[in-house]
């Protein structure tokens, strides 16, 4: 028998029209661009339904990356066809977890702050048939402006009712000022996102350690990218999918050049050696992971192949 939920119902009907959309649009090719469609990946880990969801992508620049110059950055993008003329194409993934009772957003994009190839979120949510009111409890992985611009887009507070679950570590880093003043320019929009965040939610929760944000979803540490990144565990008897934020970022030199990262890295010493434990860890124990810039959906595993570990993506299927 099928089971449908009130949230999953609800999805479904929701998504009849848009059905009814792609029908209208594939016949009316000569009236010009077709509008953008949402970009979904849908799984199901146990009772939780959960979809992935971009809100756009950006092509990080070479130069960005660091443990590689930029010639080797570019190779290994090429070595998988994701090199592009200006950088390694990246995407910009959210996460809508469902568990039948509750909606549970991870993270909410730059909405358009870093790229103008972005900002897909609220729109597809609507479609989905779940708007932003709706939204029960959010957990930023981090506090970086690529993650949490959407939270207080337009000066606004995006999703009125939700909880926000973010760790104190990184709120007391973003909010401090003589820590402004000597951080890198690029990385001052994430500061003032974060100022913004702490004053539009009231409900907003300061969480640290691993800890249990409802039955089945909890977080855990992932340090060192910035001060308090979280990566978030989801978990229904034997099967489970870890949301791993920024942990990976190029599906040829993650996990493979030891040392690789970013510039906005605030500690690259505590960075590396959380990705040299976590992949290690992932590798052992063969986890589904979801990295929120590896090319959509970012969903895969860390193998190891002639002692080397690599990025294997997962392949998707129909529920």
């Amino acid at each position: 028998m099928v089971n449908l939920s009130r949230r999953s119902f609800g999805a479904a009907l929701a998504a009849l029209p848009l059905s009814a959309a792609l029908a209208t649009h594939a016949t009316a090719r000569s009236a010009g661009p077709l509008p953008r469609l949402p970009v979904v990946a849908r799984y199901q880990i146990g009772h939780f339904e959960v979809t992935v969801i971009s809100d756009g992508y950006i092509d990080f620049p070479y130069e960005l990356f660091t443990g590689a110059g930029p010639a080797d950055v570019k190779a290994a993008g090429d070595a998988v066809f994701a090199a592009g003329k200006n950088g390694i194409r990246a995407s910009f993934s959210t996460y809508l977890i469902n568990d039948g009772e509750r909606y549970i957003l991870v993270d909410s994009g730059p909405a358009g702050t870093v790229s103008p190839t972005s900002g897909y979120l609220p729109g597809t949510l609507e479609a989905l048939g779940v708007p932003a009111s709706s939204i029960d409890a959010v957990i930023l992985s981090h506090a970086h402006v690529d993650h949490i611009a959407g939270m207080v887009a337009g000066g606004r507070n995006t999703y009125p009712n939700a909880e926000v679950f973010i760790d104190r570590r990184d709120v007391a880093t973003f909010t401090d000022p003589g820590i402004l003043a000597r951080a890198p320019q690029i990385t001052h929009s994430s500061f003032a996102a974060t100022e913004r965040l702490v004053s539009l939610y009231p409900r907003l929760q300061q969480i640290d350690g691993n800890r249990e944000i409802s039955r089945g979803v909890s977080v855990f540490d992932l340090s060192g990218h910035t001060p308090g990144q979280i990566g978030v565990k989801i978990e229904d008897g034997d099967q489970s999918l870890l949301l791993v934020a920024d942990m990976l970022f190029h599906p040829a030199a993650h996990p493979a050049i030891p040392g690789f990262g970013i510039v906005f890295e605030m500690d690259k010493a505590a960075a590396d050696a959380t990705r040299t434990r976590f992949f290690a860890e992932a590798a052992e124990q063969k986890a589904l992971i979801a990295a929120t810039h590896m090319p959509f959906p970012g969903v895969g595993r860390i193998i190891n192949e002639g002692g080397v570990p690599r990025w294997l993506p997962a392949d998707w299927s129909y529920l």
